[in-house]
C-alpha cells in the first residue's frame, strides 16, 4: 500500500509539468498569444502580426522577424541573439533583460521602447527609430546605430563603448554616466543632448567641452 501511495503521489505531481511543458511547445505566435518561455529559435516569422505578444523569456535565436508587428509585446529577457528584424515595429515593446547580441535591426520602428539593462553588443541598429525609447544601462558595445534616431532617448549608465553613433540624432538624449570611449560621433545631432559625468576616452566627435 505505501509503495502504491508513492507512485500515485510522484503522477500527480509530474502530470502539471508535462501539460506546462505540452503548452510552450505548441505556441503559436499571434496577436496577444502567450509564448512566454517558447523555443522559436531559427523561426521564419517575417511579416507576422504579433502585436502585444508575450515572449519573455523565449528562445528567438537567430529567427527572422523582418517585418513583423511587434508592437506592445513583451521581449523582456528574452534571447534575440542573431535574429533579424529589419524594419520590424516594436513601438511600445519591452525588451528589458533581453539579449540581443548580434542581432540585425535595421531601420527598425522602436518608438518608446523599454530595453532597460538589456544587451546589444555589435547589434546593428542603422536608421532605426528610437526615439523616447529607454536604454538606462544597457550594453551596446560595439552597436551600430548609424544615423539612428536617438531623440529624447534615455541612455544613463549605458555602455555605447566602440558604438558608430555617426550621423545620429541624440537632440535632448539623456546620457549623463554613460561611456562612450572609442565611440564615433562624427556628425552627430546633439544640440539639448546630456553628458554629464560621462565616459569620452578615445571617442570621436564627442563634446569633450560640455
Amino acid at each position: 500500500m505505501k509503495r502504491l501511495a508513492a507512485v500515485t503521489l510522484s503522477i500527480g505531481l509530474t502530470l502539471p509539468a508535462l501539460a506546462f511543458s505540452s503548452s510552450i511547445q505548441a505556441c503559436e505566435p499571434a496577436p496577444q498569444a502567450d509564448c512566454r518561455g517558447a523555443d522559436l529559435h531559427n523561426r521564419d516569422l517575417r511579416g507576422m502580426d504579433l502585436r502585444g505578444i508575450k515572449l519573455s523569456g523565449a528562445n528567438l535565436q537567430n529567427a527572422n522577424l523582418t517585418h513583423a508587428n511587434l508592437n506592445d509585446a513583451d521581449l523582456s529577457g528574452a534571447d534575440l541573439s542573431g535574429a533579424t528584424l529589419v524594419r520590424a515595429s516594436l513601438e511600445s515593446a519591452s525588451l528589458r533583460g533581453a539579449t540581443a547580441d548580434g542581432a540585425n535591426l535595421t531601420a527598425i520602428s522602436g518608438w518608446a521602447m523599454f530595453a532597460q539593462g538589456g544587451s546589444f553588443r555589435n547589434a546593428r541598429l542603422d536608421g532605426a527609430d528610437l526615439e523616447f525609447s529607454r536604454f538606462s544601462g544597457a550594453n551596446l558595445m560595439g552597436a551600430s546605430l548609424y544615423a539612428a534616431n536617438l531623440e529624447m532617448t534615455w541612455l544613463p549608465k549605458a555602455r555605447l563603448d566602440g558604438s558608430d553613433l555617426r550621423e545620429a540624432n541624440l537632440q535632448e538624449a539623456k546620457l549623463y554616466n554613460a561611456s562612450l570611449m572609442d565611440a564615433d560621433m562624427r556628425g552627430a545631432w546633439i544640440r539639448f543632448g546630456i553628458f554629464q559625468n560621462t565616459v569620452m576616452n578615445g571617442c570621436k566627435g564627442c563634446p569633450f567641452d560640455w
